[in-house]
C-alpha cells in the first residue's frame, strides 16, 4: 500500500478509526472497515493490512473492559472461534469470500427483521448455551478469518441474551481480541503480511487507538436501549452490504 497517496491514506484512516471505535465497544463498526478500505485496494490486501491494527486496538479495548465480561460466553465462543479459524485456514484456497459474505449477510438481515418484528413484545433473555454457542462461535471464527466479518453471526447468538451494555461490550472485545490474535499465524503463513502493509499499519495505529477511547466513552454515556438499537441498525447495514457485494 502506498502511504504517499493522500486519498488512499484518508480512506485507510477512516477504516482504522472504525476499527478503533469497534474495540471501544461499538462492535459492529469494525465490520465496515474492510469494505471501506476495499473501495481503494483489494479486499484481501485490506484485510491483511487491517489485522495488525485490530490486534493493537484490542490491547486497549482489553484494558478498558478488563472487569466487565461474561465468563461463560468467553469460554464457549473463544474455543469455537478458534475451530472456525482452523476451518477457514484449511479451506482458504477453495472457499469464496463473496459467498461467505452472502450467507453471513442473509443471517444478519433476517435476525434484524425478526427482532424489529417483535420489538413491542417483552423478550425473555436467552442464556448462553453450549450447542448454539459452538455453532455460532465456529461461524464467527470462520467468517472473521475470511473477511473480518464475524460480527453478524456473533450478534445472532449474543444479543438475545440481553447482557448489560458494558458486559456485552467487554465480552465482544475479549472474544474478538482472542480471535484476531489467533488469526496472525495463518495470515502470516499465507504470506499476507508484506513490508508495505506493515508500514501502512504502523502509520494508522494511532488513529485506531484514539478511536478505541472514543468508543469506550460513547458506550459509557449512551442509554442501554439506544446502544443496542444502534448495534442492530449497524448490523443490518453491514449485512445488507455483504449481500449487495454479491448480487
Amino acid at each position: 500500500m502506498d502511504i504517499g497517496d493522500p486519498l488512499l491514506m484518508a480512506v485507510a484512516a477512516l477504516a482504522a478509526l472504525l476499527v478503533g471505535l469497534s474495540k471501544g465497544g461499538l462492535s459492529m463498526l469494525g465490520t465496515l472497515a474492510v469494505p471501506v478500505l476495499a473501495l481503494m485496494i483489494s479486499p484481501v490486501t485490506a484485510a491483511a493490512l487491517l489485522l495488525p491494527i485490530f490486534v493493537v486496538s484490542d490491547l486497549f479495548g482489553l484494558w478498558s473492559y478488563r472487569r466487565e465480561f461474561d465468563v461463560r460466553n468467553l469460554r464457549i465462543l473463544i474455543a469455537s472461534g478458534i475451530v472456525g479459524i482452523a476451518i477457514g485456514w484449511a479451506t482458504a484456497s477453495i472457499i469464496s469470500e463473496r459467498w461467505v459474505g452472502l450467507i453471513i449477510g442473509c443471517i444478519g438481515v433476517l435476525f434484524c427483521l425478526n427482532a424489529w418484528r417483535q420489538r413491542n413484545a417483552v423478550p425473555t433473555p436467552r442464556p448462553a448455551d453450549v450447542p448454539r454457542g459452538l455453532f455460532w462461535g465456529t461461524l464467527t471464527g470462520f467468517s472473521s478469518f475470511v473477511s473480518h466479518s464475524g460480527g453478524p453471526t456473533y450478534q445472532v447468538y449474543v444479543l438475545p441474551q440481553q447482557l448489560p451494555k458494558a458486559v456485552y461490550a467487554g465480552t465482544t472485545t475479549i472474544v474478538f481480541a482472542a480471535i484476531n490474535a489467533v488469526k496472525l499465524l495463518p495470515y502470516w503463513a499465507l504470506g499476507q503480511f508484506t513490508p508495505a502493509n506493515l508500514r501502512a499499519a504502523a502509520w494508522l495505529m494511532p488513529v485506531a487507538v484514539a478511536g478505541t477511547f472514543i468508543g469506550v466513552r460513547l458506550v459509557r454515556i449512551l442509554p442501554q436501549k439506544t446502544y443496542f438499537g444502534f448495534v442492530q441498525i449497524v448490523l443490518f447495514i453491514v449485512s445488507a452490504k455483504l449481500i449487495w457485494d454479491v448480487v
